[in-house]
């Protein structure tokens, strides 16, 4: 299995920028893709950025030019640098890795990104 530690939200102002990284540990050998979706309250849960283990990016449109997402398959870690922050990213940030033959899906425990206008 794999385990997520997620960290580096917080509250910024409107214009502002975060980085949130996530470090895996547990079966890290068979880590393939990585991610980060994001749940606001009252909507689902949507992809924000995905990660190939080869370094090949999806950003989602609503974050295209503001977010970039990159990884260090040393540390076995994703990154998510959000700059020019908006009051409608304020959401749960959620790290995931996918792992194994199937292969399996992890989860962080996510963490709160607060934007005030």
């Amino acid at each position: 299995q794999v385990q997520l530690v997620e960290s580096g939200g917080g509250l910024v102002q409107a214009g502002g920028s975060l980085r949130l990284s996530c470090a895996a540990s547990g079966s890290i050998f068979s880590i393939s893709a990585m991610g980060w979706y994001r749940q606001a309250p009252g909507k689902q849960r949507e992809l924000v950025a995905h990660i190939t283990r080869g370094g090949s990016t999806n950003v989602a449109d609503s974050v295209k030019g503001r977010f970039t997402i990159s990884r260090d398959n040393a540390k076995n870690t994703v990154y998510l640098q959000m700059n020019s922050l908006k009051p409608e990213d304020t959401a749960v940030y959620y790290c995931n890795v996918d792992y194994g033959v199937v292969p399996l899906r992890a989860w962080g425990q996510g963490t709160q990104v607060t934007v005030s206008s």
